[in-house]
This record gives C-alpha cells, sequence and structure tokens, in this order.
C-alpha cells in the first residue's frame, strides 16, 4: 500500500462524522483525552471491564471497580457529551487467581444487569491456560442466561489458537455468532471469524495490535460487514483518537464513506444494541453539557475552573 502524506490524514475531512468506540479503557485515561474525543466526533463508548496493570488483591476492588464503569466514569464521560456504556466481567488474567476467581463469579450477577451495561467482557484467553478456560466458559452461560452480547479478549501469544478455540467455546455454549464479538483480530485470524459468522473488532494500538494502514487495506480486502475498529485505549502506549484517525485514513484511500460509517460506528451500534440497553437517541441528544453538575457530590472541575457548557465551548481560557 502506498504512503499518504502526513498532511492529508488531518480529522477536518471526517468533520461532520460520528463515532463509536467499542472498547476503551476511560479509567486510565484523562479529562483531556474526553475532551479531544468529543471535538473528533466520538458520540459514545464502551468501557470493557479489564485488569489494570497489577493484579487485585480482593473482592471489595473488584465491586468499586465495577461500580466506578456504572457510576462515577459513566458521569464523568457525560460532562464532555460523550455517552458511556460497559461491559463488565472477570478478565482473563485474573481468572487464574482461581480463590479471588470464584467469589468474582459470585458478585457479576450483581452488575451485569444494571443501566448502561451492554454485554458480559472483556473475557476469554491470555495464557489458554485451564482456569482462564473455566472462567470464560462460566461467563459465556451467564451471558446465554442474561441474554447479553460477548466481548471476547483474544491472546497476544498463539493468537490464531487462542480465537479459533474462543469461538469453539462459544459455539459449544450454543451461542449465535452474531451476539459474540471477537477482538484484538489481525490478518491471521479475520477470515476464520467471518466465516464462522461471529463480529470482528480491530484494535488501533501502536505496535501490538493492528496498525490504521493495515486496517484500511484489510477493509478494501474484506468489506465492512461485520467488522468494527476500536482503540483500546488504557493506561499503556495508546490513542484515544484511533478510530476517527482511521477513518480520515481510509477516506483518503478512497473506502466509500458507507463503508467508513459501518466499521466506525453503526456495526458496534448493531451488535451491542442486542443488549436491549443501547439507545441511539439517548447519545446522539447529548448535546448540552454543564461541567457544574455534580456526583455523589463531586463535579470535574477543579479551583477556579470555568465550565464547558456545551461542545463547541473550551474548558480553559
Amino acid at each position: 500500500m502506498s504512503t499518504i502524506k502526513t498532511e492529508v490524514l488531518n480529522l477536518e475531512a471526517i468533520k461532520g462524522m460520528c463515532f463509536f468506540d467499542p472498547h476503551i479503557h476511560m479509567t486510565s485515561r484523562t479529562t483531556d483525552d474526553y475532551q479531544a474525543m468529543a471535538d473528533a466526533g466520538i458520540v459514545a463508548i464502551i468501557e470493557p471491564a479489564f485488569w489494570l496493570g497489577q493484579p487485585r488483591t480482593g473482592l471489595a476492588s473488584f465491586r468499586d471497580y465495577y461500580n466506578s464503569l456504572i457510576g462515577w466514569e459513566r458521569f464523568r464521560s457525560s460532562q464532555f457529551g460523550i455517552k458511556h456504556y460497559c461491559t463488565i466481567g472477570l478478565n482473563a488474567r485474573e481468572a487464574n487467581n482461581i480463590d479471588l476467581a470464584e467469589q468474582v463469579m459470585e458478585l457479576l450477577p450483581l452488575f451485569i444487569y444494571k443501566e448502561g451495561v451492554v454485554g458480559i467482557g472483556e473475557i476469554g484467553f491470555d495464557d489458554q491456560t485451564p482456569a482462564e478456560e473455566k472462567y470464560y466458559r462460566l461467563q459465556l452461560a451467564l451471558a446465554k442466561q442474561a441474554e447479553l452480547p460477548v466481548q471476547v479478549h483474544t491472546p497476544h501469544r498463539d493468537k490464531k489458537k487462542g480465537t479459533i478455540r474462543s469461538m469453539e467455546i462459544a459455539l459449544e455454549h450454543q451461542l449465535n455468532p452474531t451476539h459474540v464479538i471477537i477482538d484484538h483480530n489481525n490478518e491471521e485470524t479475520v477470515e476464520e471469524v467471518l466465516n464462522r459468522g461471529f463480529w470482528a473488532a480491530f484494535t488501533i494500538y501502536p505496535f501490538t495490535k493492528m496498525g490504521n494502514e493495515r486496517m484500511v487495506a484489510l477493509v478494501k480486502k474484506y468489506g465492512s460487514e461485520r467488522i468494527m475498529i476500536n482503540s483500546a485505549a488504557d493506561w499503556g502506549i495508546s490513542d484515544p483518537l484511533a478510530v476517527p484517525k482511521t477513518a480520515a485514513l481510509m477516506k483518503a484511500y478512497g473506502i466509500p464513506e458507507k463503508d467508513i460509517e459501518l466499521v466506525t460506528y453503526q456495526n458496534a451500534i448493531t451488535a451491542f444494541a442486542q443488549s436491549g440497553q443501547l439507545d441511539v437517541t439517548s447519545f446522539l441528544a447529548m448535546k448540552q453539557i454543564d461541567q457544574r453538575e455534580k456526583f455523589a457530590g463531586n463535579s470535574i472541575l477543579r479551583g477556579g475552573q470555568q465550565p464547558r457548557i456545551d461542545k463547541s465551548s473550551i474548558i480553559i481560557s
């Protein structure tokens, strides 16, 4: 693929478009990121439950974290005009702490039916251990019982094997592939995922997952059906604007706008709306912002900061 000049890839090219990032860890990000995302056209996000960079040591830390996903973080997002949804689950890495994992499994049913929870996730494999498989299966059963979509984390190592195994287990549990979003795909896994009828999500993440230009090539090859992109921006080196930036690159390479819209917006909505929790009208209606509002007695403003009342104003003068 030929190189697109840097100056072509400005966000003005996709100004006026709306974007949905269905996998981003905003607990790890700053309010500056929220402001930049809103200005770039991101109107809604999904924040999957994941690990924090070091293992949790007790059940209370899981409870507090899940509460933050359905509470403070949803409020913080709203203060920038972005609708926040989440998926709740026990991540693969921490599934290997069996004693704690057993306790978390008892906690999950208290959260998965909460407002704004659009799926079970992110769950799946990391090192592909027996413990990871055990808790993946238990959470698939929970998702089936709750009639919620599943957001599957595929492993960084031996990805193709882990991806195929993830899908096979989901089918063993008689989940409809259209209710399962297989994430972190690459060129090695995409065809298998699409052929089996699952949603194929791609993470635009520096060096370790999928690049912008590679993603453009995949959309050119496979089209836009059942394909979505996300940033998975977290506490690592990552980009919360990966979705709109990739949209700009797609436009520069001549991909039709209807396909860009499917990959960066509509497909995620279609997949996660199966939860019954995702209402497009609610996040498109989030025009007015008043950062003087409070959650549990706290606002996002500090000291003499001036509130951002609407999307066209700035937070610091």
